[in-house]
């Protein structure tokens, strides 16, 4: 499928994303483990979420849509029930890296596997800590297909080698199904869903620090959960308004959890006209009203203390860099090459047919600025974040843009191009 944009005058208006990716995911993981019903108001429906949903109702738990709500019925620590079939990841790479984490502790076994694309990102980051838990996990030489035989696994002491909110939540949820106290240990902070909900439905989880601590075998309870908006899903929209002439723009009830504002504040750094308005707390996440406006942007250094908690909105940071007055270098960004595609490579590659002035460095990227881009054809390589931000720097460029393969939009944001034409 290819998706044409042209540019544009404004952007201008108020509008709603969906519900945020990974605190979806986290809602289906961690209310299948609670005893009792959870409803889930404005859960994202999109490929990967779904693939999430379909492998837990394949292993015995019941969930449906009622009046546009998620029912999940959980079944406990110990009531999931061997899967008939090969559990399917697909594309998510969510599913596949925490999943493991409650069927290592079941009493039968089981397979994952996903498609080609996620067959090619490294799991051996979540088998090792497993594994040490007691785990006994086959894979193809530390990728998917994953084997997992269900055994009794006992807490340890993890230091993450790299900041990965994935692996991560992968050793708390398998702490939480484990002996003894489980403790991971950070090296920079990452998102940190997992600790907020696990805490929300009942955990004995503690954190300080870069430092968390959950005690195993402990029952959740299952309570109703609303959905953020997704702060990765409004960057884009976000990232239109300051570069597109006489905007305003505000993206109502987005997460704003501190864990997942580095986008924030590195426009902020840039020089984006920024407010949050109607701040609130639900089900333990921030949630606010984000206001922006067209802004004059100035290049930055973006770095290792903020790269983790900005790391699926480089792709778009990229994109405003190239409207910002300077120099910008991205770096100590390697983890963007284990993506759905090699990030840093790609969007170099592609700003560069709109005739953006881009490197691409081991760990990086090297943008100067301003450039007016002009209209190309231009690839998504099958990742939806390289997709939408193609689409954004069309908007500000001369002529047409082409994306091709943009049908993977539907991994993260169905409705993004839909929406997108009401601001417009």
């Amino acid at each position: 499928m290819k998706l044409t944009v042209n540019p544009i005058n404004k952007i201008q208006g108020e509008v709603r994303v969906p519900g945020d990716k990974s605190v979806s995911h986290r809602a289906l993981i961690l209310s299948s483990l609670a005893n009792g019903q959870t409803i889930v108001n404005n859960f994202l429906e999109a490929s990967d979420t779904l693939s999430t949903l379909s492998c837990l109702k394949s292993l015995g738990v019941q969930a449906y849509f009622e009046h546009g709500r998620l029912i999940i019925n959980g079944v406990g620590k110990t009531g999931f029930i061997k899967s008939k079939k090969l559990l399917d990841a697909g594309n998510s790479g969510t599913t596949m890296r925490i999943l493991p984490a409650i069927l290592a502790a079941q009493s039968f076994t089981s397979s994952i596997t996903g498609d080609d694309s996620l067959r090619k990102r490294p799991m051996d980051r979540v088998i090792k800590p497993l594994s040490l838990m007691g785990a006994d996990i086959s894979s193809k030489n530390g990728y998917a297909p994953l084997e997992i035989n269900g055994t009794q696994l006992k807490g340890i002491t993890y230091e993450l080698p790299v900041a990965s909110a994935q692996v991560k939540s992968a050793v708390l949820i398998a702490g939480l199904l484990a002996k003894g106290q489980t403790t991971v240990i950070e090296p920079q902070k990452s998102r940190d869903h997992t600790e907020r909900m696990l805490n929300y439905l009942g955990a004995a989880i503690t954190s300080e620090n870069n430092e968390i601590r959950i005690k195993g075998q402990t029952q959740l309870t299952g309570l109703p959960i609303e959905i953020p908006g997704d702060l990765s899903s409004a960057a884009f929209f976000i990232a239109a308004s300051l570069i597109v002439p006489d905007s305003k723009l505000t993206v109502v009830g987005t997460g704003v959890n501190p864990t997942r504002t580095g986008f924030l504040q590195v426009i902020k750094r840039m020089g984006a006209s920024i407010s949050l308005e109607n701040e609130a707390l639900k089900n333990n996440e921030p949630i606010a009203d984000i206001v922006t406006k067209t802004s004059s942007l100035s290049a930055i250094e973006i770095s290792k203390d903020i790269i983790p908690l900005a790391i699926d909105e480089i792709p778009i940071l990229a994109v405003l860099a190239t409207q910002a007055e300077g120099t910008t270098i991205i770096k100590d960004a390697a983890e963007l090459k284990l993506k759905e595609t090699d990030r840093i490579t790609a969007i170099a590659a592609e700003l560069k047919k709109m005739n953006a002035n881009i490197e691409a460095t081991n760990d990086g990227l090297i943008i100067n600025g301003p450039t007016k881009l002009k209209g190309a054809v231009v690839e998504s390589y099958g990742d939806h974040r390289m997709a939408m931000s193609l689409a954004i720097a069309g908007l500000v460029a001369s002529g047409q843009t082409t994306i091709q393969g943009s049908e993977c939009i539907n991994i993260s944001f169905p409705r993004f191009y839909e929406l997108l034409k009401v601001l417009i």
